[in-house]
């Protein structure tokens, strides 16, 4: 395994991909050399940091510091590893699959290509798990890019139109949301799955010929339009790679980047003091003990954070967690367009993430150690969440509805620049 190739493949894909997707779909290959000598060893990155992050350095918060114990950390790592690998491939027959509604040519092979190559955005933003705080941003970035990447690569590896492109990569990032539903179904032990995704599949396409056409208030044609918006944003990484400058390359990357996250929008999160008002000075009866509150940039992004502890003497305790998403609002958007919901249940407790009112909401709750957490999004860029030890979790739901909600989202088009 030459690991400089592919250091420079990794390299080149990221940086000038417009380039370099023409040279990967010439390139003679298999299936097993593409697993042994990129997959196997890209994929590993975030598996490992994962690791590392979950068993070694642990997660902290509010002076709780948690790590998996090694053993159960090493499990998970394998199993992780291994569904990666297989979804990898699952999600190369569903391209393969597609090709002739979009006028493209089926090649197994080169459907490998473009999921792979297009993941590596995914894969290595991956070891942004052991940055504190924004590892969850480095993670929506890499998806954003990787969808943008599979936009770039489809023309050239299943040979559909240019104009079609927009519309296959749209296609398949939904069956793919469906796909990771799915396996964690299988995780879960759940079996049937099959049907539900040739269902997807089916419903995801509005014939069997080869023009799809999309409702644009809908979640494809929403995506559809996000994806040409993409392209347009694109031509600043293009100009960039051929002026040789690498901090301009490096600030184009950035801002390419930001524009996917914010789709299509380049959005400025609200400053500290914007998101201090919507910090009280008590919540369910509790005082507040602690406050932060930050906002943070990098590569073209920025994202910002008011936390809050509140507590009493008889050791009841709240915590509270205002975000505003800022250059992620895009991706929130797609969240909500994808509607995903699911619920589970255990003796313990529960977990369960719905839509509600235009909202989404997430509940968990432990009902043995009497603790949970209540979440929501507002306007598709404001996230709210409470959480803590209750009687129930309709305490933690009025902490929530206590606070100024309206006034939140009423600033979810602050600081956006139209694409």
């Amino acid at each position: 395994m030459d690991f400089n190739k592919l250091i420079e493949r990794v390299k080149a894909i990221l940086l000038s991909p417009k380039t370099e997707w023409p040279v990967i779909a010439s390139e003679p290959a298999t299936v097993a050399d593409l697993y042994k000598n990129y997959i196997a060893i890209v994929a590993a990155i975030p598996v490992v940091a994962g690791f590392i992050k979950g068993s070694l350095i642990g997660y902290g918060m509010f002076g709780i510091h948690v790590r998996t114990p090694i053993g159960t950390g090493l499990v998970g790592a394998v199993v992780g590893y291994a569904l990666s690998l297989a979804v990898t491939y699952i999600m190369a027959l569903v391209i393969d699959a597609l090709a002739p509604s979009f006028g493209g040519q089926k090649n197994q092979v080169q459907a490998l290509k473009a999921t792979a190559y297009a993941w590596t955005a995914s894969w290595v933003a991956g070891i942004g798990v052991l940055v504190p705080f924004l590892g969850w941003l480095f993670a929506l970035a890499g998806l954003a890019y990787g969808i943008y990447l599979l936009y770039l690569g489809l023309p050239h590896t299943m040979k559909c139109p240019q104009e079609k492109a927009a519309g296959y990569t749209a296609v398949s990032i939904i069956i793919g949301i469906v796909l990771s539903w799915i396996v964690s179904l299988v995780v879960a032990g759940i079996v049937g799955t099959g049907a539900l995704l040739g269902g997807a599949a089916t419903s995801a396409l509005s014939g069997s010929g080869s023009e799809v056409s999309f409702d644009k208030d809908g979640a494809l044609g929403k995506l559809d339009a996000w994806s040409k918006k993409m392209d347009a944003a694109g031509k600043q990484l293009e100009a960039a790679q051929k002026s040789g400058d690498a901090d301009a390359q490096s600030k184009a990357l950035g801002a390419v980047m930001g524009a996917a996250l914010g789709g299509g929008d380049q959005v400025e999160a609200l400053a500290p003091d914007q998101l201090k008002p919507f910090v009280p000075d008590t919540l369910g009866g509790l005082p507040r003990t602690s406050m932060s509150v930050q906002r943070n940039g990098v590569m073209g992004m920025q994202v910002a954070t008011a936390s809050a502890s509140y507590g009493d003497d008889s050791g009841h305790s709240l915590q509270l967690e205002v975000t505003d998403t800022g250059s992620a609002k895009g991706m929130m958007a797609m969240a909500g367009w994808a509607a995903l919901q699911n619920e589970s249940e255990t003796d313990r407790g529960y977990e369960k993430t719905y839509k509600q009112n235009g909202r989404i909401v997430h509940e968990q709750w432990d009902k043995v150690d009497k603790h949970g957490e209540f979440s929501l999004v507002l306007g598709d860029r404001f996230t709210v969440k409470v959480s803590g030890n209750a009687e129930s979790m309709d305490q933690l739901k009025a902490a929530v509805a206590s606070l100024n909600l309206a006034g939140l989202e009423a600033l979810k088009g602050h600081g956006v620049k139209n694409g």
